[in-house]
């Protein structure tokens, strides 16, 4: 979805609703942003805090008398399958993950797509024409439903034979536990969170990466699914999506953590209950990474007014990583944000 700060406001009206962004309501789908403005698509992790940036950006525009820099929008990937991004731009098949958005980058000229949100690192296959920008910190861990017959926390090999579904009974684990079958879930093929979590457990590309007994849900990051309902199901979580929803308050239909909870994984819990944010022991493991924003290599370094509001957004001195820019919407989504310097930094595998 995008949102859409209306242009014709005033600048009073703007600056009061940009106090108050962290609780403005989605917007339906806007007509369409004008060529020059930028757009993003990708990965369902960061796809509401790219929401929140765009109304908060673009108020902030408005609200100092700016109307000529590009506004600042981001298409779920979730809804219609085909979308036309901004005035003029060719029709594409709406990016659903961070690898998709990045085809869609590397497939399309700034007409088009000007970055992809990415919820995962670079690697070796990506385009050798794109750059992945550093936005912000996450974790993965897993979840079970509260009053399940899982464990408060498994070890990471516990993890990966479960996935490979040589453990198949909670007795496996410990004999203390109910005697019942495991039901291990992975999201869809093609989820960011699916593949960061496999990376993690050292099962990113074995034939049995997921094995057998694995059961797959639609939507990732979400316990409203029937099957995560089950007792003895547990899932790969996005830990910042969940401080969002649980702490933020970042939730809408079919994006809701319901019964799932965030277990501790090697003995160190994923969510620290006290300050409401991923917890720093767990973040600096396995199971943390990076999210990043990924551009073309030719637009980042351009000179000219493209590239100059494409670094304004997303560089080690624009407004994502500014404190009084985007940084109170990354803590309110639940991620874990860096200073500038490290924020806006740029790699590629």
């Amino acid at each position: 979805m995008l949102r859409l700060a209306a242009r014709a406001a005033s600048a009073l009206a703007l600056a009061s609703a940009l106090a108050l962004t962290v609780t403005t309501p989605a917007l339906a789908d806007p007509p369409q942003p004008a060529a020059t403005d930028l757009v993003g698509v990708g990965s369902d992790v960061t796809e509401q805090l790219f929401n929140q940036f765009s109304t908060d950006y673009n108020a902030s525009l408005a609200a100092t008398g700016d109307t000529a820099s590009p506004r600042l929008y981001s298409w779920d990937s979730t809804g219609s399958s085909m979308i036309t991004t901004k005035a003029g731009a060719t029709t594409i098949n709406r990016p659903y993950s961070s690898s998709t958005g990045n085809t869609a980058l590397a497939g399309t000229t700034s007409s088009t797509v000007d970055f992809s949100r990415s919820d995962r690192a670079p690697q070796i296959d990506d385009p050798t024409t794109t750059l992945f920008v550093v936005m912000a910190k996450d974790a993965v861990s897993w979840a079970a439903p509260t009053g399940g017959n899982a464990p408060a926390g498994l070890t990471r090999s516990q993890l990966n034979s479960i996935y490979a579904c040589t453990i198949t009974n909670w007795r496996q684990i410990d004999p203390a536990l109910p005697d019942a079958t495991v039901r291990p879930v992975l999201p869809a093929r093609g989820s960011d969170t699916r593949r960061t979590f496999l990376q993690a457990l050292g099962r990113w590309g074995l034939p049995d990466a997921a094995g057998p007994c694995v059961l797959d849900v639609d939507r990732a990051n979400q316990g409203t699914d029937a099957v995560l309902h089950d007792p003895n199901a547990l899932v790969p979580y996005s830990v910042g999506h969940y401080v969002g929803q649980a702490f933020g308050g970042h939730t809408r239909p079919g994006d809701e953590p319901g019964l799932l909870v965030p277990r501790a994984i090697d003995g160190v819990p994923p969510v620290d209950q006290v300050n409401h944010r991923i917890n720093l022991p767990f973040v600096t493991g396995t199971f943390g990474h990076v999210l990043y924003n990924t551009v073309r290599s030719a637009d980042w370094y351009a000179t000219d007014a493209h590239g100059n509001a494409l670094r304004a957004v997303l560089g080690p001195s624009g407004w994502i990583c500014r404190s009084n820019g985007g940084a109170p919407a990354v803590r309110s989504y639940g991620f874990l944000t860096l200073p500038p310097g490290p924020c806006g930094s740029t790699t590629h595998s």
